[in-house]
């Protein structure tokens, strides 16, 4: 079996993370995998904005565990990276975009030993006035709707086995 097969198989998402930074050249690393993912018609329509800030990470996560319900909760367990994945609302094909951005982030954090999860409610999030805010802070402009959070760290613990898959899973038409 290939290393990238091997990869995509033994990836799980990860509710345990240890408070140590991941190096700046790790991140780069997994956000340019993300940027790689395939969009519809080449057309790139996802951004990724990188928070390595404590402070934001941490209003992300109450403005996040606010949406859920759960004031009281780190909806980002403790992970201290979190990548916000949004797309241009405008392509057609956008939702779409975004999620393969998510996929390529994921499996590209556990090629390089970090742990991830796709964290939701990033749509709430970026549809309020606060995530507007933000991104006007940060220059982005446009219609960006979130499409996830992909929290990233070291894991804390072991890594979860996969559960077996279904056995309706694939149906076959020959």
């Amino acid at each position: 079996m290939s290393k990238v097969i091997d990869n995509m198989m033994t990836r799980r998402s990860i509710r345990k993370y240890k408070s140590d930074m991941i190096p700046k050249e790790t991140i780069d690393t997994i956000i340019k995998a993300g940027t790689y993912a395939a969009t519809g018609r080449g057309m790139q329509s996802p951004i990724i904005i990188a928070v390595t800030n404590k402070e934001l990470r941490d209003k992300l996560a109450k403005q996040n565990a606010e949406i859920m319900g759960h004031p009281d909760m780190d909806p980002f367990y403790g992970a201290p990276v979190v990548l916000i994945v949004l797309a241009d609302k405008s392509r057609p094909t956008y939702l779409y975009d975004g999620s393969l951005v998510m996929g390529n982030l994921m499996n590209a954090a556990h090629d390089q030993g970090i742990g991830s999860c796709w964290i939701h409610r990033a749509k709430e999030e970026f549809e309020s006035p606060e995530g507007k805010e933000l991104l006007a802070s940060l220059g982005i402009e446009g219609d960006y709707e979130g499409i996830g959070h992909c929290i990233l760290g070291y894991v804390d613990g072991e890594e979860p086995e996969a559960a077996p898959r279904k056995e309706s899973y694939v149906y076959y038409v020959e």
